[in-house]
């Protein structure tokens, strides 16, 4: 009787759907199918960077993100100042990302017994000093006990005019492919992190050797967002058809606008903006350069298409990069490179259920 047991026990947990096998974005598909939306002002739900809500003439996005210690963050070189401004920024760029304003932010902790007030003091000074230079208001949040570690959950409202929201799922064939600013340089500044976290535990009374690497550990540890690129754009008259902001990495970014728009794309390598200290590190480390762009993730930049009249708008503004184009679903979406190979893009970047966490 209890081998027959033992035995559905284990057929039972053999059919089980593993989170690993799902990854984070199979698994808000799964968990959201069924959703409905009993409201007409909710104008875009789940599968974009904030959820729309409409509220007169405008729109109302609102967005939230959960970071877990040990998963998201890693308090061995994570000062808790740099926390909290991370945590913060992490969610206004999502906004950014809808061609919005951010406004208002609520900040949820749940931490053990094992961190001080003025940990949190010092967590809380981030997350207003990012507040102060984004112009968001701090409006509330809750705190809880944890069993273990940390956890910080943040909201973020942010508006936009209704006809200057940029969705995911705008981009048609022939529009340009275009990111801001260079990638790649977070993931280096993380294994520079990392490394030197193991020279630490090996031996705690040697220093840590970061002189020179400023940059990248700056862009892994205290990522700006770029809210700067709605007006930028706007003052020459470009609208993104679709955008994103790259928290995943390059590649899982572009497959998610392929996806939500139906589009296939063609990215070239070459074109790809890597800081030139970041492609050397990239070479120490034996990992190709655009590989640490197109799957390092972190870099907080905006990945965006427009329609093909305005190439001569854009082609000549410092931090805009061209990148490639989008082409017809039945083309795929594949690399070029720089000798003319293609290479489909996968999403190898940041999922934290494929990482076995």
């Amino acid at each position: 009787m209890y081998e027959k047991k033992d035995k559905k026990t284990s057929e039972a947990k053999s059919k089980l759907t593993s989170l690993a096998e799902l990854g984070e974005f199979g698994l808000i598909d799964r968990l959201t199918r069924n959703v409905k939306h009993y409201h007409p002002d909710t104008l875009k739900g789940i599968g974009d960077d904030a959820a729309v809500i409409g509220s007169g003439d405008k729109v109302m996005l609102l967005s939230t993100d959960l970071l877990v210690e040990g998963i998201h963050f890693d308090l061995t070189y994570m000062p808790f100042k740099h926390l909290g401004y991370k945590a913060a920024v992490v969610n206004i760029s999502d906004i950014a990302a809808m061609n919005g304003i951010p406004k208002q932010m609520t900040v949820s902790l749940a931490v053990s017994s094992r961190f001080s007030a003025e940990a949190l003091d010092e967590l809380y000074a981030g997350v207003v000093m990012a507040c102060d230079k984004y112009k968001v208001d701090l409006v509330g949040g809750d705190t809880s006990s944890n069993v273990k570690g940390m956890m910080i959950s943040v909201t973020i409202i942010g508006e936009a005019n209704k006809e200057e929201v940029t969705y995911r799922s705008g981009a048609k064939s022939g529009d340009l492919l275009c990111v801001t600013g260079d990638l790649g340089s977070a993931y280096i500044g993380l294994l520079i992190l990392e490394r030197e976290k193991s020279v630490f535990q090996v031996d705690p009374n040697m220093q840590p050797e970061l002189t020179g690497f400023d940059y990248q550990i700056g862009r892994q540890l205290r990522p700006e967002a770029r809210t700067d690129i709605r007006n930028l754009l706007l003052g020459i008259g470009v609208k993104p058809t679709a955008m994103i902001d790259i928290s995943d990495g390059l590649a899982s970014e572009i497959l998610h606008i392929c996806k939500q728009s139906g589009v296939g794309c063609k990215l070239f390598e070459a074109k790809i903006p890597i800081d030139e200290d970041t492609r050397e590190l990239a070479k120490e480390y034996k990992i190709i350069p655009s590989v640490a762009a197109l799957s390092g993730g972190e870099d907080y930049e905006l990945l965006f298409t427009v329609k093909q009249e305005d190439y001569e708008k854009l082609k000549d503004i410092s931090g805009i990069s061209i990148i490639g184009h989008i082409t017809s679903a039945s083309e795929g979406k594949f690399m070029i490179t720089p000798d003319g190979k293609s290479i489909p893009i996968l999403a190898q970047g940041w999922d934290g259920m494929k990482e076995g966490r």
